[in-house]
């Protein structure tokens, strides 16, 4: 097996897990916060800015990894 074989097959399986565990992030962000405005929802403001603040970096490390994948599929 070569080196650009290995980069075909591995790289887009890494950008799908990738994309899995963000969504996955994503879900239990946003359901948590709907759950602290339920309790809460005199701090729907606070807790509104922290999630978007918290989305924001989930989603960053998900374009970090196509990124990644395609600095390397470029590479070889």
């Amino acid at each position: 097996m070569d080196l650009k074989f290995a980069l075909a097959l591995s790289l887009p399986l890494g950008l799908g897990v990738a994309a899995f565990g963000s969504a996955i992030g994503l879900g239990k962000a946003v359901s948590s916060a709907m759950d602290a405005i339920a309790r809460q929802p005199e701090a729907s403001t606070k807790i509104l800015i922290n999630m978007t603040i918290g989305c924001a970096f989930i989603e960053a490390i998900t374009i970090y990894a196509l990124v990644f994948s395609f600095v390397l599929s470029g590479k070889f």
